[in-house]
């Protein structure tokens, strides 16, 4: 589960020394306070072994921690319980039992507990389909303050999924998610505005929230401040800029922002040509399996642009793209068969 602090530091012209934070403790010592039946150390445990921090990774030893603090009442652990036996992680996968779990800790306040019930019941997982009740309990979670359910509740109401489609709505929950900082949330904002949906289109709005998002490193984000800086909507019209951008979603694993950039390298907008770095970008994106970019790395190869022209390897991006349903790889592999 993510979530997402923004932590603020004020200077005051007297200086006071700041404690040093006690160091965590290791797993010797929290394997002997658990044993004890400290549910706080039991869970940290569990966390530990899960997350092979400090010790050899051992799903089944965080399932046995977790389960000891969740018999206690820790509502973390009973969560992160529910979440091993769903995936069947360290114990053997059972859906019922993950629904338990998780209502347990949902019925004490549990926000993430809270999301995945609701997931649960949405999707009819270890109980019977029920979109209504799953979403009672995400509104339960966005109502105590949780950005995520916040995100989900807009998604739903975008949609119109579970729930009648409603644009207001959905911009709404956006911007409460936005404004407690959640990049997601802002992300989703920015797209209300820029599509006008929910909210009166304004450009300058949704470069607004795009590059907070964007700031926080959220690829999506970094994706679409491209492609306003691309287009000039809401900026002015920035090749330079739009190419930084697509980078940093590039870098982050974005295929689109792979393909894009792979273009301006081919084109030399933005950045100085460079066939080399093209088909670096293409390749990347090609390999996630993204349509647009086997098409270009195909005519990279029947060119010969940044490698030797090879008309069997155009043959098989073409031939990946096609199957894809990219109408231009169709007609390219069509050619190169009859030629």
């Amino acid at each position: 589960m993510r979530n997402a602090f923004t932590s603020f530091v004020f200077l005051c012209m007297t200086v006071i020394a700041v404690p040093a934070l006690p160091a965590a403790p290791s797993v010797a010592e929290l394997t002997k306070t658990a044993e004890q039946g400290d549910a706080a150390s039991q869970y940290q445990l569990g966390q530990r072994y899960e997350a092979g921090k400090g010790v050899k990774q051992d799903y089944a030893k965080a399932a046995e921690w977790y389960a000891k603090a969740a018999g206690q009442g820790n509502t973390q652990a009973q969560t992160n319980l529910g979440n091993l036996y769903r995936v069947g992680r360290g114990v053997k996968q059972d859906l019922g039992e993950a629904l338990q779990w998780y209502r347990k800790a949902a019925e004490q306040g549990d926000t993430k507990a809270q999301i995945n019930l609701a997931m649960m019941y949405a999707n009819g997982m270890g109980v019977e389909q029920d979109e209504a009740e799953g979403l009672r309990w995400l509104q339960r979670a966005a109502e105590a303050g949780d950005t995520q359910a916040m995100g989900h509740l807009g998604l739903l109401y975008r949609a119109g999924k579970g729930v009648k489609k409603d644009y207001v709505q959905s911009t709404e929950w956006f911007r409460r998610g936005a404004e407690r900082g959640d990049a997601v949330a802002q992300h989703n904002l920015g797209l209300s505005y820029y599509t006008g949906k929910g909210v009166a289109r304004d450009y300058t709005q949704s470069v607004k929230w795009h590059r907070k998002a964007a700031e926080q490193g959220y690829p999506p984000a970094e994706y679409s401040m491209a492609l306003r800086y691309a287009k000039g909507r809401g900026v002015r019209q920035d090749a330079a800029q739009a190419a930084d951008w697509y980078r940093k979603a590039a870098q982050h694993g974005h295929p689109s922002a792979q393909n894009n950039l792979g273009l301006m390298y081919r084109d030399g907008k933005g950045v100085a040509q460079d066939y080399a770095e093209a088909l670096s970008w293409f390749r990347k994106a090609a390999d996630s399996g993204h349509p647009q970019a086997q098409y270009n790395l195909g005519n990279m190869y029947r060119q010969g642009l940044g490698v030797r022209q090879d008309l069997q390897a155009a043959e098989q991006w073409f031939r990946k793209a096609a199957a894809a349903g990219h109408k231009e790889a169709a007609e390219a592999l069509k050619a190169l068969e009859g030629s």
